[in-house]
């Protein structure tokens, strides 16, 4: 039976991935041949785009990392609305056609005006104890987190995005592929995270370790159960009295519900 020609769209894609896999090429070895220079900086940057959180997640976010990081950094926000936020926190515009978590590749563009080591964080966590060695672990690595998938499959390879950290151009080309064709990304991948997982195959992540940051629901509390109402407002079924391991520095609340939605003590008491 003779092979099919490929259609339109899968030669679009595989020549996507082509540019995406010689675009990392040059990045690692351009990596391998440069050391940081004197001038780089620590940045801590977040996102935040629509309605879905506020500019009070934003200012909460700034305080948790003020109380819990003991190096010298610059507070970072990727929005299209910078209104309320935090005169100490630097803004960066978004540029207008990202929406949703496709934001989140933009976070890797050359085009931002950053120089050294950025630490990403996501709006919805909790940090709970410093985080200097989220900053200095294998310092010439990227790293991110395992998908809290891990819990049901302990072997579970894929990445989750609410903690990123890498140093400026280290992952250019994780932007440059989406931008050269949005349509084809999105078609493709379910979102940010599983598109990162696979551009980034051939210069995979350093993980950092399970224990460093951890799911509130899945991993830090007993019952995962959630209570009646619509998405994005639902509460957990019960109140825990719980705390993160001294290991844990970051807890992270994905999906439901939101810090702000949950009642246990630990939460409201750090949370601020």
């Amino acid at each position: 039976m003779e092979p099919t020609a490929p259609s339109i769209k899968q030669w679009t894609e595989t020549k996507a991935v082509r540019k995406a896999r010689k675009a990392l090429l040059r990045a690692s070895k351009t990596l391998q041949q440069t050391t940081e220079s004197s001038d780089s900086k620590y940045y801590v940057l977040c996102l935040k785009h629509g309605t879905k959180y506020t500019a009070d997640y934003v200012n909460r976010l700034h305080n948790m990392v003020k109380r819990n990081c003991t190096l010298d950094f610059e507070f970072v926000c990727l929005t299209e609305n910078p209104n309320d936020l935090n005169k100490d926190i630097t803004v960066l515009p978004l540029p207008e056609r990202l929406t949703g978590w496709w934001c989140k590749p933009y976070m890797f563009s050359n085009d931002l005006p950053l120089n050294g080591t950025v630490l990403y964080i996501d709006l919805d966590v909790v940090i709970s104890s410093n985080i200097d060695k989220l900053f200095l672990w294998n310092p010439t690595k990227w790293c991110t987190i395992r998908d809290f998938t891990r819990v049901m499959r302990p072997e579970w390879p894929k990445y989750n995005s609410s903690v990123v950290r890498f140093n400026t151009g280290q992952l250019s080309f994780v932007w440059d592929n989406y931008a050269a064709d949005p349509d084809v990304v999105q078609r493709k991948f379910y979102g940010d995270q599983d598109y990162l997982y696979e551009v980034a195959k051939d210069y995979p992540a350093t993980t950092y370790p399970d224990e460093w940051i951890m799911s509130w629901k899945w991993e830090i509390r007993k019952s995962k159960e959630l209570g009646r109402g619509t998405k994005g407002t639902r509460k957990l079924a019960e109140i825990e009295n719980v705390v993160p391991s001294d290991e844990c520095c970051i807890a992270v609340f994905h999906g439901d519900p939101n810090p702000h939605n949950c009642e246990d003590p630990w939460v409201k008491e750090n949370w601020k």
